[in-house]
């Protein structure tokens, strides 16, 4: 061993964990717990602000849960993909958080991309639930009809969107009051647990889709 080798190893020697990971020596880092910190130190600040509509810290944590929870009792849990179509919105912030909670996977999908994009990476993503903003309703209706299953579908019935069609089961705002305001939000028992899947923005994997 040379002289580099051997000081290394006395140095680590003292100070190997012997005893593996536990609740007193490691905490899994995730950005679901800074949430419920803002919310318990600044609850009345406003956290979001869209048009004439504000959400302190307090609320917008409540509707995150409400979120969880009614994702949780459409059957949404770990190992399951929420995919959302919607633009820099109070309702993606949100999931964003809501999702995660559950122990499932939030896919964000490119307003840009055509149909056919979109229809590839809810297919690939096995997306069980699509929550997505009408004013985009005429693609997100092409790319449905390109799928050979059936998914949950809530519409964002945003005020401020440009037109577009309601295509789902229910809008959003009512989807969150399917959910309880104290659902208790799953914790990542270790950080190799994946929170979001990203495709990236020039191409999907898949050889035989274009995407403009």
């Amino acid at each position: 061993m040379d002289v580099a080798s051997e000081v290394g190893a006395k140095r680590v020697g003292p100070y190997r964990d012997l005893h593996g990971k536990m609740a007193a020596n490691y905490v899994p880092l995730s950005p679901l717990s800074f949430l419920p910190k803002a919310a318990a130190i600044h609850p009345h600040r406003i956290a979001l602000v869209h048009g004439a509509w504000c959400s302190t810290w307090a609320e917008t944590y409540i509707r995150c849960r409400r979120l969880a929870s009614a994702l949780a009792r459409r059957g949404v849990g770990p190992g399951d993909t929420v995919a959302v179509l919607a633009p820099n919105i109070p309702a993606i912030y949100e999931a964003h958080f809501g999702v995660p909670m559950t122990g499932a996977v939030l896919n964000t999908l490119n307003i840009r991309l055509d149909a056919e994009a979109i229809a590839f990476q809810l297919t690939h993503g096995e997306a069980k639930v699509l929550i997505t903003d009408r004013e985009f309703s005429p693609i997100v209706k092409r790319a449905l009809s390109l799928l050979e299953r059936q998914m949950l579908i809530i519409d964002i019935d945003d005020p401020l969107a440009h037109d577009g069609a309601l295509l789902g089961a229910m809008d959003y705002e009512a989807f969150l009051l399917e959910g309880t305001p104290d659902f208790a939000p799953l914790l990542p028992a270790d950080e190799f647990e994946p929170i979001a899947l990203n495709y990236t923005s020039g191409t999907t994997g898949n050889p035989r889709v274009r995407t403009h």
